[in-house]
């Protein structure tokens, strides 16, 4: 990446807005009806309020403390046009972070998940956004290119896999793209965080296991899953789980030299 890229990206980065836990305003639903024995009808008319509420907002200024989760959803986002990284409590908890867990088995969980959204902010979409959320090219024409390029094979790497519950089919590298450069990326960014955060010491061997094993095996019982044949090959976002090497390790050349 040339400087002026990298001096874009940096400005970007700088300009990331975090929330974290729960929002200081509560959506107020006390105006839905609820009927205990009509769970559809309580769906539909909680929906029906939620999309009041958007067309409520519609010719207003945008309220950057709005949050797109609830807290009680166990995932996390990253908003391009408001260049915001959220993460709900529920995620805040074991297998992804737990107080008095180890350093290594925090960062491999919700280091990496951090690491993840941050990376979305420079993916194959949020890469076309710039630091106030505006889309702009800020990308000079010869890194862009390069870009393109290597983005491709991470688009071949993961067309030629397939899903671990249904091994007759495909990844769409394409369509995944995205998802597995925050992948790749979050997994990169909270190793070299655990790194620094040891700053030079050597962490202990627990239970047999040193600190980059506990990082790495960390991360993977994160994502640990059993799911259906039906739900790996839905419509992709994020790929479906893999019985080969994870791709977004073979990028990372730590997990190599971890037996």
């Amino acid at each position: 990446m040339g400087e002026d890229t990298k001096h874009e990206a940096l400005k970007k980065l700088e300009a990331f807005r975090s929330k974290i836990g729960y929002p200081d305003e509560w959506i107020d639903y006390s105006a839905v009806e609820i009927e205990p024995s009509d769970l559809l009808g309580n769906v539909e008319r909680a929906h029906s309020a939620d999309v009041d509420r958007h067309l409520d907002e519609v010719g207003k200024p945008v309220d950057r403390n709005k949050w797109l989760m609830t807290p009680q959803t166990v995932n996390a986002y990253y908003h391009p046009l408001l260049n915001e990284i959220v993460f709900p409590a529920a995620i805040l908890q074991a297998p992804f972070f737990t107080a008095d867990a180890d350093d290594a088995v925090n960062y491999g969980g919700i280091g990496a998940v951090i690491g993840h959204e941050i990376g979305h902010g420079f993916d194959d979409q949020g890469s076309q956004f710039d630091g106030s959320g505006a889309l702009r090219n800020w990308w000079t024409e010869d890194d862009r290119t390069a870009f393109e390029e290597l983005t491709s094979k991470l688009v071949a790497q993961f067309d030629a896999l397939s899903p671990y519950a249904a091994p007759g089919h495909r990844v769409n590298g394409k369509l995944t793209l995205g998802e597995n450069i925050g992948d790749l990326g979050g997994l990169t960014i909270a190793y070299k965080a655990y790194l620094i955060s040891l700053d030079g010491a050597e962490p202990d061997v627990l239970d047999g296991m040193t600190g980059e094993q506990r990082f790495f095996a960390s991360w993977a019982a994160s994502w640990r899953q059993v799911i259906r044949a039906e739900e790996a090959i839905r419509p992709p976002g994020h790929r479906p789980a893999l019985p080969q090497r994870i791709p977004s390790q073979r990028h990372c050349e730590e997990p190599r030299r971890v037996p």
